[in-house]
This record gives structure tokens, C-alpha cells and sequence, in this order.
């Protein structure tokens, strides 16, 4: 990542437009659904922006649903990125990379491995033996 706070500016900036371009609506059908922009990392070049999404609803959890609104973005990237270049009157667009993000699945697995532990009460005797003494 780059340094400095430009790039994070930049790509909060893209993130915006992005989520604002689907709130308007597209014209790509595969594109209609709940769909969350979450992040936008930005090469220190401004060459390239990795866009994270996520598919809220019973369809963030389908892996076929997904592969196909990430086709949406592929075949939408060329009007996303000339939409993009139009807002933020940079010299260079950068190239849109678009990436299902996969953090709140990781989140929900990890709680549910915690959740799955089971404590002894070994912890439990050993608090009452120091209190104690």
C-alpha cells in the first residue's frame, strides 16, 4: 500500500461513485441485486483499484450468484471506469479490478469456531484457588 493519505482519499472517493453508479441502477441485469462496495484499495501509482464487494442476502452466499455479478462488473468495467474518470478528473483513471470480499464469511466462521470451544473449568478452579489465597 502506498504511503501517505492520498490513496486512501482517492480510493474512498471511488468507492463513492461506484456505490452511488449502483444506486442509480445499471443497465446490466446481473448487477440488480444488493450489492455493497466495501472497500477500494489504490496502487501507490494510481494505476490500478481493487474494488471489494459483497452480495447482501441469500445470494452472498451462493457461489454461482456471485460469479455472476462478478461477470456484471467485468463486462460493466469499461462504463464504471469511464464514470469514475469523469467524477474525479484525475490524469490517469486507474484500471478497476473488481474482488468479492470475503471478510464477513471469515468474521461469521471464526465467531462460530469460538463459539464451538468448549471451556473446562479448569479456568473456574483456578480463579477460586487465587482468590483464595
Amino acid at each position: 500500500m502506498a504511503k501517505g493519505y492520498r490513496p486512501d482519499r482517492i480510493g474512498e472517493e471511488i468507492r463513492r461513485i461506484i456505490s452511488d453508479l449502483l444506486l442509480q441502477g445499471l443497465k446490466d441485469p446481473r448487477l440488480h441485486s444488493l450489492i455493497s462496495i466495501t472497500a477500494v484499495d489504490v496502487t501507490s501509482d494510481y494505476s490500478y483499484a481493487t474494488v471489494y464487494f459483497t452480495v447482501l442476502g441469500n445470494q452472498g452466499r451462493d457461489e454461482e450468484a456471485l460469479e455472476e455479478v462478478c461477470a456484471g462488473f467485468e463486462s460493466s468495467k469499461g462504463f464504471i471506469r469511464r464514470h469514475v474518470g469523469s467524477q474525479l478528473r484525475l490524469r490517469h483513471t486507474p484500471e478497476l479490478i473488481f474482488k468479492v470480499d470475503r471478510s464477513m464469511e471469515y468474521g461469521r466462521h471464526i465467531d462460530e469456531i469460538i463459539d464451538s470451544l468448549e471451556y473446562s473449568d479448569n479456568f473456574e478452579e483456578s480463579d477460586q484457588e487465587k482468590t483464595e489465597e
